[in-house]
C-alpha cells in the first residue's frame, strides 16, 4: 500500500487547508502499559474552516473506571496541533512526537453514561488530569497522500485523502486528581488532512495492537451500502510491515449491541495468523451532525482491547463506527 502514496516529513506538520467546510486535520495517539493494565487515547481534529477543533480524551483506569473529556474549542488557524488544554508536538518527524493534556476529565464508575452524552455531562464526577505521553517510532510510517486520483485511500477518497500512520513506543504518566500512574508501553498513532464527517463512513472494524516485541497491526474492514467490503491494513512481524491480502472479523456481540469478542484471520503474502481478541473497557461514544435538515447519528465503540495471538498476550483498541439508521447501526451484526 505505502508504495501508491507519497509521504514527506514535512507531512507531520498542519497542512494548508482546502476549501472544503468540513476540512478536517487530525491527530490520534494512543498508549498501554500491559504491567498495569489500563491506557487510552487522545485526539485533536482541527476544522478550521468550522472555527473549531475536536476535542477527545479517554483513559481506561485499572480500577475499570473511565476518565475522558470531549470538547469544541475554538481555533482561528491550523497552524498547531492545540486546544483545550490538549497538544501535539513533533520533536524529531517519524521519530519522536509528544502529545500532553491538562485539564478537567469526567471520571465515569459506568461507562454506559457515554450513550447520553447530556445526563454524562450533568452527573459524572469531575477531576483535575494532567497526562504526558512521549513517543518513540516501533515502525516505518505507512500512507500518506495518493499518489494517483484512482489509487483507493485507507477510508474511503471522501474522508480524509491524506493518511498515514505507525506503531510507537510510550513512555510517560497519566495523573487524575490524586491518583499518578507511570506509562511504560506500547501503542500506535495517525495523522490524516482532507474532508471529513463520520458519517461519510457506513460502518467499519478498526483494530489496533501493539505488542512491543515487534510484532503488532492495524487492521481495517470498511462497507459500503450497496454491500460492497474493502480489507486493507498490515501486519507488523519483526519491526517489519506486511499489507494485508485477506481479513476475516468474527464479533460476539453483547445484548446492547456492542463488540464484546473478536477473531481475526489475517492473510499477507508471506503469514496467515489468527488474533483473538477481548473487550477490557467499551466507551460507547456517538456523533451527531445536521445535513440536509436531518440529524444524521453514528456509533462509535471504543474498545481497549486484550489481543492473543499465537499465545502471546498485546493490549490495543477494537473501534466500530457505523451509522444508526431506524435505531439500529447499520453494520450489526458484521
Amino acid at each position: 500500500m505505502t508504495a501508491q502514496f507519497h509521504f514527506s516529513p514535512q507531512d507531520e506538520f498542519p497542512h494548508q487547508p482546502d476549501a472544503s467546510p468540513n476540512f478536517n486535520e487530525s491527530v490520534y495517539m494512543n498508549a498501554f502499559d500491559a504491567t498495569r493494565g489500563m491506557g487510552g487515547w487522545m485526539r485533536l481534529g482541527n476544522r478550521v474552516n468550522e472555527g473549531y477543533a475536536e476535542l477527545s480524551v479517554c483513559l481506561y483506569l485499572p480500577d475499570g473506571r473511565i476518565a475522558c473529556q470531549f470538547q469544541r474549542p475554538k481555533i482561528g488557524a491550523n497552524d498547531k496541533f492545540e486546544g483545550g488544554g490538549l497538544r501535539y508536538q513533533v520533536a524529531d518527524p517519524t521519530k519522536r512526537m509528544s502529545m500532553h493534556y491538562e485539564g478537567e476529565v469526567l471520571l465515569l464508575d459506568d461507562a454506559n453514561l457515554l450513550r447520553e452524552p447530556e445526563k454524562m455531562f450533568a452527573r459524572a464526577g469531575r477531576a483535575p488530569a494532567v497526562v504526558q505521553w512521549n513517543a518513540s517510532a516501533a515502525s516505518p510510517i505507512h500512507g500518506g497522500e495518493p499518489k494517483s486520483a484512482d489509487t483507493p485511500t485507507m477510508y474511503g477518497r471522501d474522508f480524509s485523502l491524506g493518511h498515514f500512520n505507525q506503531h510507537i513506543a510510550v513512555t510517560g504518566s497519566i495523573q487524575i486528581g490524586d491518583q499518578h500512574w507511570p506509562v511504560d508501553g506500547n501503542g500506535w498513532r495517525d495523522h490524516s488532512w482532507g474532508p471529513r464527517y463520520w458519517q461519510q463512513i457506513y460502518w467499519y472494524r478498526l483494530f489496533l495492537a501493539n505488542f512491543g516485541d515487534g510484532r503488532g497491526f492495524m487492521l481495517l474492514k470498511i462497507a459500503t451500502p450497496d454491500g460492497h467490503s474493502r480489507k486493507v491494513g498490515v501486519l507488523m512481524v519483526d519491526g517489519k510491515y506486511e499489507d494485508v491480502t485477506d481479513l476475516d472479523v468474527i464479533t460476539d456481540w453483547t445484548a446492547e449491541q456492542d463488540p464484546k469478542r473478536v477473531r481475526l484471520n489475517v492473510r499477507t503474502a508471506t503469514s496467515a495468523v489468527t488474533i483473538e481478541g477481548e473487550v477490557v473497557s467499551l466507551a460507547p461514544l456517538r456523533n451527531r451532525r445536521k445535513a440536509d435538515g436531518q440529524i444524521l447519528v453514528s456509533r462509535v465503540a471504543e474498545g481497549f482491547t486484550k489481543f492473543t495471538w499465537d499465545g502471546k498476550v498485546g493490549y490495543g483498541m477494537c473501534e466500530y463506527i457505523e451509522r444508526i439508521e431506524n435505531d439500529r447501526p447499520v453494520g450489526f451484526p458484521h
